[in-house]
C-alpha cells in the first residue's frame, strides 16, 4: 500500500484486522495567516491526541513536497552505498550521523529494531565542516540537505507560532523563543531506510514504541508502517500517508512547555509488507539546549538533559530499558493498562460491539 487521498478503516497486519486512525488536517496557508479558526483546532489537536495532518499543497507549501522527493532521490542514493561509506562517521552525538540497522530496541519482543537511519543537525549543516559521509557531501548534495532543513524548520515554527498565539503567549512566552535559531540545539533531519522483514521470522523489526523527545515532529513518509496509540485507545493502529501532506506529531518538550496540556504521540513503526524497503524523513525540532522544563516526574531538566538521558534509554539494552523510569519511554503519558476501571470498560464495550459487526 502506497500514499492514499482515501483513508481506509482497517488494515490487514501480521494476521490481524489492524485499525487505521483518522487524523485531523491542519492547512498550511491558513496557519500562516493565523485564521482563527484554524488556530483553535491546532490547539485542539496538540492538547486532545498529539498528532495531526498539515496540508501543505496550496502554493506556500508546494516547495516542500519538492524538498521531499529530491531528499528521497538523495536518501535512495546514500542508503544503497557500501556500509563502510554510510557509516564513515558513525554516531557522532546522539542527534548526528549514522546508525546501522540493530542499534535500537525492535517492535516485538526479542528483537532489534529493522532501520539504519542518517541524522544531520540543524546546527551542523551551518558549520564549515559538517561531519556528512563524503558520498553525500557534495554541493548538489549539501543544497538538497540544506533545502529540506530549512523548509521542516519553517514549517514546525509556523506550528508553534501558531499554537503560541491560540494560547495568549506573548514575548519571551512564546513557545518560538526557546527554538532561536542562533541557540545551540540538537534539532535534526534524520532519514530512516527499513529494511524488508517478517515479524514472524526476522530479528530485526521496525522501530519500538516511544515518544520523540521533540517538540514537533515533521514526518514525511510515502509508505504505510507508523502506527500510534491515541490517549485512552486500547491498541496501537496504523496513519495513513495521504497525499499532499506530512504528519506532525507533538513531543516531550512542547508537552512540557505546555504546562503538560498537550499530549505526546504514542507512536511505533512496524512493517506492513514484509519485502518493502521502507523510507521516511523526520524533522525534528527541539528546544535550545539550555532551554528548562519540568518533566513528568516533577525534576526541573533542560532540553539537552532530557534529550540525552531519553537518547540513552533508546539505545540501552531491553532489561535496562525495563530498569528505567517509566516516564523516559512514554515521556509520562500514560497507556490504556493505565486508565481508570470505567475508561477501560467503555474501551472494552466499544470494541466488543465493532467486532460482532
Amino acid at each position: 500500500m502506497g500514499i492514499t487521498s482515501e483513508v481506509p478503516k482497517t488494515v490487514q497486519w501480521n494476521g490481524s484486522e489492524v485499525p487505521v486512525y483518522s487524523m485531523q488536517t491542519i492547512d498550511f496557508s491558513r496557519l500562516l495567516s493565523q485564521e482563527p479558526e484554524e488556530l483553535e483546532k491546532l490547539l485542539k489537536c496538540c492538547q486532545d491526541e498529539g498528532f495531526f495532518y498539515i496540508d501543505l499543497q496550496g502554493i506556500d507549501g508546494r516547495r516542500f513536497l519538492d524538498d521531499q522527493q529530491e531528499t528521497l532521490k538523495l536518501m535512495n542514493k546514500f542508503f544503497d552505498s557500501p556500509l563502510e561509506v554510510k557509516n564513515e562517521f558513525g554516531l557522532v552525538a546522539p542527534h548526528l550521523g549514522y546508525e546501522p540497522v540493530g542499534s535500537r530496541t525492535g517492535v516485538l519482543e526479542n528483537t532489534k529494531d529493522g532501520y539504519e537511519m542518517v541524522k544531520v543537525s540543524r546546527d551542523e549543516i551551518q558549520s564549515e565542516s559538517p561531519h556528512i559521509p563524503r558520498n553525500i557531501k557534495n554541493t548538489g548534495d549539501m543544497k538538497v540537505l540544506e533545502n529540506a532543513i530549512a523548509g521542516s524548520n519553517i514549517i514546525t515554527k509556523a506550528i508553534l507560532s501558531g499554537l503560541s498565539t491560540q494560547m495568549g503567549l506573548t514575548g519571551k512566552d512564546r513557545f518560538e523563543n526557546s527554538h532561536r535559531n542562533h541557540r545551540a540545539s540538537s534539532s535534526t533531519l534524520a532519514m530512516m531506510h527499513y529494511v524488508p522483514s517478517d515479524p514472524v521470522k526476522d530479528k530485526n523489526i521496525g522501530h519500538q514504541k516511544h515518544t520523540d523527545i521533540s517538540s514537533l515532529t515533521l514526518l514525511f513518509s510515502e509508505q504505510w508502517g507508523l502506527q500510534i496509540r491515541p490517549p485512552g485507545a486500547k491498541e496501537f493502529g496504523f496513519v495513513a500517508p495521504k497525499v499532499g501532506t506530512a504528519i506532525v506529531n507533538v513531543g516531550d518538550s512542547l508537552r512540557f512547555a505546555s504546562g503538560h496540556t498537550m499530549a505526546s504521540c504514542i507512536h511505533r513503526v512496524v512493517p506492513l509488507n514484509a519485502d518493502e524497503h521502507r523510507y521516511s524523513i523526520a524533522y525534528f525540532l527541539r528546544a535550545e539546549n539550555e532551554t528548562q522544563f519540568t518533566d513528568s516526574s516533577g525534576r526541573a531538566v533542560t532540553a539537552g538533559q532530557w534529550h540525552d538521558e531519553k537518547f540513552y534509554t533508546f539505545t540501552a539494552p531491553p532489561e535496562m530499558q525495563a530498569a528505567a523510569p517509566s516516564y523516559l519511554l512514554l515521556g509520562g503519558m500514560e497507556e490504556e493498562a493505565d486508565l481508570s476501571k470505567a475508561q477501560k470498560e467503555t474501551l472494552t464495550g466499544t470494541q466488543t460491539a465493532v467486532a460482532a459487526h
